[in-house]
């Protein structure tokens, strides 16, 4: 309900049509809204505002009367103008309508629904007299009176009273503010002489004054809370009169929906509290307000979070052996930790769910196999990508001060699932971002740990909410930007890459079904010869996953499709020579073969997140002044390992069987090609201790030997990572020996046995023997 202080000029028409009210009383310039459920209101509410807009309200002799004649009306009433029509729930309809001017009701006929009347505008004498402005006058000494007594008005009736001289405006406006009931008010609104009526709306507030001076009363103590809520609901003559509506009001229906919701809905008992104080808190409040909505949307999400719903997991170990070994081929890690997650639950319900997480290039499986692991445990799967995430309230919610607040994404994708026990993959943990708005990675330190989690607090809930349950999987290409803290948080599962056989099994029991079936092949006798794949894989993909493998079969299987089509015969038997001339020409090369052996050049092995490389390390000499110039790239611990391989050489110069003098009037120049690409880590240092020492002793080292291996200023060689990945990477290069830390042995184990086979492996402890094998005395 609204406060007007002067309304638009409009005709009203001789005829017009009427709402009987039960125990309202609709003043003029005032806002209030009116509630019906019929669609035949809706039909003649909907007429009426294609019309002028106006409407007629008028009280009932007899508010009990559930269908009134035109005798039982009242023979004053308030023209008004809908100023808006909503439909609600449940059929439901809602209308703000303002009062316009009092009007004598003539020969008044019913018309299902409602009424019409003969209308005669009811015209107030404004003379202002001695006795006009001492009431105007006292009217204002008792505001200041009421508001000293702790009573909250609203402000802008406050403001409203400055601009008002007319004394019946005025006393319908305060007959608004007072404790009245509806023949009172009624009363009051009949009393057409408005010097009168000012009397009267006096002497109820006089009364009321000196009642709540004489007794405790609820204004007194209500304090911040009542004035708000004052502020929120002006010109309620009562909080259970105003509310009442011609039909059954839609929103006290609606409140009383939502207590029963809360009741069976399982919330744990604080939380159940909080919801019952809120559905108070909105009963009290006035529905077209703005706090109304917000406060029914909070109301929304506790009633449909699932906070007593969960999916009973299927524990067979055997089945889920079955769907893992369906989806995926190998991965035998990640597989062997699911068997053992249902082992436990299995012997020990309830338990706590592991937080994992899966760190390997892209294309290797990690998003497919939390799929297959929620498919397996029969679970519901739940999936956000974090990349670029760089606010926390994506994580924790706004809190509900704020205009157009949200709960976080945990909160509102389990919201959507309808489970407390979810498998919930967390992608690209390693891509948070982090800004002014405060740190993501942060925020999903207590999401992520167990001891923490059965009590998340989102910002816009504001109540904990149990995630123990929760299966939560992270993936990730590399471990380097993720937080300490959170790292701690989670089981890290590596997932290397896949070797060319293991590429060509998972395209045969994978991606060639799924592609077929996707493009519209499934009928069609479409099939690849081992010759076929192995050339697709070696000469056009190079990728530790199988991602680009699959877009190099569906761009076949698309041609194919387009040759049927167009009622042509395709291939039926895809055959390496059809490769070419279905995808072009080869698209890679493999290096170590179309090298050679250089003086100054070494191959190294690298690891990136997007799995093993090979990288040629080239080195060159010039007249200068003892300088090293690096180039290609390179981060501080790379430049610190080439600092340390040349510091080892200088020192050892009589042993190394070269000139001690050799720094004295040159510069050297280290590189390593692909300048735009980033590269960092110290497995770099023996390559660039080989490279450098072939360039002064001006041997070439043998360009199918790559080598691995961090060396320190004694020329010890240390362990490095990612050696599954780079012994692949070398593999499929050419590479024939590679060289590794001897401490990396056990990384061996790791090593398919065929690829053992074809490849020799020298294991190092010491810079020179390495030397003894790429560049022999």
């Amino acid at each position: 309900m609204r406060y007007l202080y002067k309304s638009e000029n409009i005709s009203i028409p001789q005829r017009l049509l009427f709402i009987p009210l039960k125990e309202i009383v609709i003043f003029p310039y005032v806002v209030v809204p009116l509630f019906f459920q019929s669609d035949e209101a809706l039909a003649i509410l909907n007429r009426v505002l294609l019309e002028n807009s106006l409407i007629g309200c008028v009280g009932q002799r007899d508010p009990s009367l559930k269908a009134p004649q035109p005798k039982d009306l009242l023979s004053i009433g308030t023209v008004c103008k809908i100023l808006q029509l909503v439909k609600l729930p449940n059929r439901g309809i809602k209308i703000l309508v303002e009062g316009l001017s009092r009007v004598f009701l003539e020969n008044i006929t019913y018309e299902t629904p409602y009424f019409k009347a003969d209308v005669n505008e009811i015209n107030e004498r404004q003379e202002r007299t001695v006795l006009s402005e001492t009431l105007v006058q006292s009217i204002g000494t008792l505001f200041k009176i009421s508001l000293s007594m702790g009573k909250p008005l609203p402000e802008e009736l406050l403001r409203t009273l400055d601009k008002i001289d007319h004394p019946g405006r005025l006393a319908d406006l305060i007959a608004m503010t007072l404790h009245l009931g509806s023949k009172e008010q009624q009363e009051i609104f009949e009393t057409i002489d408005p010097l009168e009526r000012l009397k009267k709306v006096f002497q109820h507030f006089n009364r009321e004054i000196q009642s709540t001076a004489a007794r405790p009363h609820p204004f007194l103590h209500a304090g911040k809370e009542a004035g708000k809520f004052l502020k929120d609901h002006p010109l309620r003559p009562s909080l259970r009169g105003q509310r009442e509506a011609p039909d059954e009001d839609p929103y006290l229906a609606e409140l009383h929906e939502l207590r029963d919701k809360v009741q069976h809905v399982g919330m744990p008992q604080k939380v159940e509290e909080i919801a019952y104080k809120e559905i108070n808190r909105l009963e009290r409040m006035n529905p077209i307000s703005a706090e109304y909505t917000v406060s029914r949307t909070y109301l929304d999400y506790l009633i449909t979070m699932p906070w007593n719903k969960r999916t009973e997991d299927n524990l067979d170990l055997t089945r889920a052996q079955v769907i893992l070994n369906e989806d995926h081929y190998d991965l035998e890690k990640v597989k062997e930790r699911i068997l053992e997650f249902l082992a436990v639950k299995k012997l020990k319900d309830p338990m706590k769910g592991p937080i994992l997480c899966f760190v390997g290039p892209p294309g290797v499986g990690k998003t497919s196999l939390g799929r297959s692991i929620a498919r397996a445990l029969e679970r519901k799967f739940i999936r956000i990508s974090l990349g670029g995430v760089r606010d926390e309230a994506e994580i924790r919610g706004h809190r509900r001060t704020y205009v157009g607040a949200l709960p976080g994404r945990i909160i509102q994708e389990i919201r959507r699932a309808e489970t407390s026990n979810p498998v919930f993959m967390l992608d690209e943990v390693d891509k948070i971002g982090q800004d002014v708005r405060g740190d993501p990675a942060a925020a999903l330190l207590e999401t992520l740990d167990p001891e923490q989690n059965f009590s998340f607090t989102d910002h816009y809930l504001d109540v904990p909410f149990d995630l123990s349950r929760v299966l939560f999987i992270t993936t990730a290409n590399t471990l380097s930007p993720i937080p300490p803290a959170l790292l701690d948080r989670m089981e890290v599962i590596h997932l290397s890459g896949y070797t060319e056989e293991e590429k060509e099994k998972i395209a045969f029991q994978f991606l060639i079904p799924h592609q077929k079936e996707e493009n519209g092949l499934t009928d069609h006798s479409l099939s690849f010869t081992p010759e076929a794949l192995s050339k697709i894989i070696r000469e056009y993909t190079r990728e530790a996953g199988v991602r680009n493998l699959e877009r190099e079969i569906a761009t076949i299987c698309r041609k194919i499709a387009k040759e049927l089509a167009m009622g042509h015969r395709p291939k039926e038997v895809i055959d390496d020579i059809a490769v070419e001339e279905l995808l072009g020409p080869q698209k890679f090369f493999r290096e170590v073969a179309q090298e050679r052996d250089r003086i100054g050049v070494a191959t190294g092995l690298a690891w990136t997140e997007n799995g093993g490389d090979l990288i040629f390390i080239e080195t060159s000499k010039m007249s200068g002044d003892k300088g090293l110039i690096l180039t290609g790239s390179l981060g501080d611990v790379m430049k610190e390992s080439a600092q340390a391989a040349l510091s080892y050489i200088r020192t050892n110069a009589p042993a190394l069987q070269i000139p001690e003098d050799f720094y004295q009037q040159c510069d050297i120049h280290i590189h390593i090609p692909s300048g735009a690409t980033p590269k960092d880590g110290p497995s770099a240092g023996i390559t660039i201790a080989t490279a450098v020492l072939s360039l002064l002793k001006a041997k070439p080292v043998p360009h199918d030997i790559a080598m691995t291996g961090e060396i320190t200023l004694s020329g010890r060689v240390l362990p490095v990572g990612g050696i599954k990945e780079k012994i692949l990477a070398a593999r499929r290069a050419g590479v024939k020996t590679i060289v590794l830390p001897k401490k990396n042995e056990k990384n061996l184990e790791d090593i398919p046995d065929y690829v053992k086979k074809e490849m020799t492996f020298v294991l190092v402890e010491h810079i020179q023997e390495v030397l003894d094998l790429t560049l022999p005395s």
